[in-house]
Formats: C-alpha cells, sequence, structure tokens
C-alpha cells in the first residue's frame, strides 16, 4: 500500500513511522508513506489560509495549495488515490471502515487546520470524509495517524498472528474479552482458573461469555448497531 499524507506539519510523522508496527509494515515492504508538505505547493508559502468569506472566527485553508500538492503529486504517479479528508463533518471512523481502507492500495490523507477547508477542496477532489469522534482538534494529523495505524495493522502479512486480528474488539460488534498473562497471581488477583486449564472448548465459551459481559458493561450501543 502506498500512504501519502498532505501536511502542513510533516514533522509530526516522522517519529510516529519509525516506531512498532508502522515501522515493522514499512520494513516487510508492505506500505509506503510519503509526506508533503503543502505550504511547498502555495503559491506564497506564508498564505495558505485566509479569512472567511461572511465573516467568522479563525482562518480557513485555501483551496490553492492543497488542489496544487494533490495535482503535482498525480502527475507523478499513474495511480489513482482514495482521498480522505480528516475533518469532524466527516463519517465516523470504525473498525469496518478501517477494514475496507486496507484494501486498497493508495490512499491520500488530506489534513485540514485552523477553522477547516475551504468548501471547494471537498467538492473538487471527490474526497472521502473521515472523523475519528465528537471533538474537535487543531488538526487532521493526529486523526491521520489514528487511520493510518488502524489500517496497515490490517494489511495481510503485518501482523504474524491473523487471530490477534479477529479477536480484537470490534472486529465481530464484542469488545475484546479480559486479558492476563503472567504472573497466576499479583498482589490478591488472580487469573480466572479455566485460562489456565488447557481446556480450549471452556476457554472459548469464558471469552465469548466475558465480551457479551464486557459489551454489555462499556457499550451497550454497538448491539443496535449489529
Amino acid at each position: 500500500m502506498r500512504i501519502d499524507i498532505l501536511t502542513l506539519f510533516p514533522e509530526m510523522f516522522e517519529n510516529v513511522f519509525g516506531h512498532s508496527i508502522l515501522k515493522i509494515a514499512r520494513e516487510k515492504n508492505l506500505v509506503q508513506y510519503n509526506l508533503y508538505n503543502i505550504r511547498e505547493y502555495a503559491d506564497n508559502r506564508r498564505c495558505v489560509d485566509d479569512r472567511p468569506y461572511g465573516g467568522g472566527p479563525g482562518m480557513v485553508m485555501k483551496p490553492e495549495p492543497v488542489f496544487n500538492t494533490v495535482e503535482a503529486i498525480e502527475q507523478q504517479t499513474d495511480a489513482r488515490s482514495k482521498k480522505i479528508l480528516l475533518t469532524p463533518q466527516g463519517h465516523r471512523f470504525s473498525q469496518s471502515i478501517a477494514g475496507e481502507l486496507a484494501k486498497e492500495p493508495y490512499l491520500m490523507l488530506i489534513c485540514g487546520h485552523y477553522e477547516g477547508f475551504d468548501e471547494r477542496i471537498r467538492i473538487g477532489l471527490n474526497t472521502m470524509e473521515i472523523s475519528i469522534g465528537d471533538f474537535v482538534l487543531s488538526g487532521g494529523e493526529i486523526p491521520a495517524m489514528v487511520v493510518i495505524d488502524a489500517v496497515v495493522r490490517l494489511i495481510p502479512g503485518v501482523l504474524g498472528d491473523l487471530e490477534s486480528i479477529t479477536n480484537e474488539s470490534f472486529s465481530d460488534v464484542l469488545l475484546e474479552y479480559p486479558q492476563y498473562t503472567r504472573p497466576s497471581e499479583y498482589r490478591g488477583m488472580k487469573v480466572p482458573e479455566v485460562l489456565m486449564s488447557g481446556h480450549h472448548q471452556k476457554i472459548k465459551e469464558w471469552q465469548r461469555e466475558h465480551a457479551v459481559k464486557r459489551t454489555l458493561e462499556k457499550r451497550p450501543d454497538l448491539f443496535s448497531e449489529k
């Protein structure tokens, strides 16, 4: 997979791509990350935003620098990208959306900043809009990191254990069941005996039961989304 990130702050991503699963995916040549500084494609590098027509607080990202960046990239490659705007107005990001995006060969994530995008960016670039939650951040860089991390780990071959993906929270609506590791007792808290019994059927039944219980306690809304 190729992932292009268009941002005013490319330096925010450098350490993120150099650690953990995202680093492993790149080392396995399963993903390629490309950072593009939108300022470098602006007619005036100091002017990538302006006051909104009609008044209102804050500044809005101008369309020219974003269109210039996208078009410069497209001139370098014949591949068609899935363009994504990171915006609080977008579809709420979910595990199912991450799974669909993981099937794409080429993603282009466009990070907004300030008060948002000029509307012509949404219209003219035919983008998918994604929000990571019902709150507002100062820019799209952190949401882009969230999307990239969630997507890349679903690319076949990135994680060594495929079962770890299928058993995760949200993979089948349920949250993940409680997990334990050594020691078997810590500060008076013991690992459930069934998990150390070696009885695979009983273990699966326990895991399913507690996944349902945890979902009912923490996210009962997930059942209504089924």
